[in-house]
């Protein structure tokens, strides 16, 4: 780390902080409904949103018809891997730690519509022969790991370890996303595959050991800053908060409150603030709470909201003493051929995930230097 702000001294702050656009597209869930299919998928996919959270990788499994949150995702930047460099669409997920894109070694229907990265094409690739595999809520990939030089942004990280996969679960081929760039604590990763924003640390391409993420209700605007913050996406102040977890982004929370009630995590609890699911996750019956107590009503299996903003109350999550509050406008989710729907999603576990209906409104500073999260009212 020394080395790391010593190559930075060197050059002007600003070259060891780059700004990564990202786009947000239709959800998986939208080309579903245009084509018909949103029925039938729902019913025949199960979701567990705390699957690739648990170190073993065995948690109860629940089919919930009335939210499919992976496929909500909309959110990607462009990366490059290789020499000469081959683009793809990655999810930058703070959930996850590992870099994987499909590769040429994949020949199924969820593979078939992105694009794949071909080993033989880049001079500086090698391969390791480990073998691979991430979960995800709703689906997943296996394959095997490679290295090679990843560029993001400005960026040029060498000997960087990523997965190539060589199968892909059906539900993969709706996602806009080639793949998945992993920003977790190195924690959660696997022995010897070291997390891109680690290798960006040690090899002093940073000014400062810390990410941040915008993301912007538009198609256009959402950015990610490596080693730096962008004071033009948020209002003073920053508040931080410790870390409770050397694995994920974890936090305390210590209430969930609805017109000055609390309605959840009462007594406190633990939440994940996670760019790579887009809903916010909570045990079933507290989210159940905030989802009748935001007015929402039953509908062919699906809970709706009004579209009216000014009949509905704000979620405040307190945490560390400071309030949060989300407004309607920012929990609300509109679906063009569905209406509104409130942008909570249960689970059986009794984890919390902060996404990105949480990470729209609060701008999200992810600081590994000082293991705090730093939270600030977007704009």
């Amino acid at each position: 780390m020394i080395w790391a702000l010593a190559a930075c001294a060197m050059v002007a702050l600003s070259e060891c902080l780059v700004k990564v656009p990202l786009t947000r597209g239709k959800t998986a869930r939208q080309i579903l409904e245009e084509q018909g299919l949103w029925e039938e998928y729902k019913q025949n996919n199960t979701y567990d949103p705390m699957a690739r959270f648990d170190a073993a990788g065995i948690v109860p499994i629940t089919k919930d018809s009335e939210v499919m949150s992976d496929l909500q995702l909309a959110y990607y930047g462009v990366i490059s891997i290789g020499t000469p460099p081959q683009s793809f669409k990655v999810i930058f997920d703070t959930g996850s730690a590992i870099l994987w894109v499909p590769s040429i070694l994949c020949d199924g229907f969820a593979c078939n519509g992105h694009n794949k990265f071909n080993p033989n094409l880049s001079s500086t690739f090698r391969s390791t022969g480990q073998a691979v595999s991430v979960i995800y809520g709703g689906g997943g990939m296996y394959g095997i790991y490679g290295s090679d030089t990843v560029n993001v942004g400005e960026l040029t990280v060498q000997n960087q370890i990523f997965g190539m996969s060589k199968v892909e679960t059906p539900s993969m081929q709706y996602l806009v996303s080639d793949g998945v760039l992993g920003l977790a604590l190195s924690g959660v990763t696997q022995p010897g595959a070291t997390p891109v924003f680690d290798n960006m640390m040690s090899q002093g391409l940073v000014g400062m050991d810390l990410f941040s993420v915008y993301l912007s209700s538009n198609p256009e605007g959402s950015m990610i800053t490596f080693g730096g913050t962008n004071p033009d996406h948020y209002d003073e102040p920053i508040m931080w908060i410790p870390l409770s977890s050397q694995l994920y982004w974890q936090i305390p929370v210590d209430s969930i409150t609805i017109n000055g009630k609390p309605v959840a995590c009462i007594g406190g609890c633990q939440a994940m603030v996670d760019t790579g699911t887009s809903l916010i996750i909570g045990p079933m019956w507290s989210v159940r709470q905030i989802i009748f107590g935001v007015g929402a009503r039953g509908v062919e299996g699906e809970f709706v909201v009004s579209c009216d903003f000014d009949l509905m109350p704000n979620v405040t999550f307190h945490i560390q003493g400071q309030e949060f509050p989300l407004p309607p406008s920012a929990y609300t989710i509109q679906l063009p051929s569905f209406g509104c729907r409130p942008g909570f999603a249960p689970t059986y576990d009794n984890m919390w995930i902060l996404g990105d209906v949480f990470i729209r409104h609060y701008y999200t500073i992810f600081s590994r230097g000082q293991s705090r999260l730093g939270l600030a009212r977007a704009k």
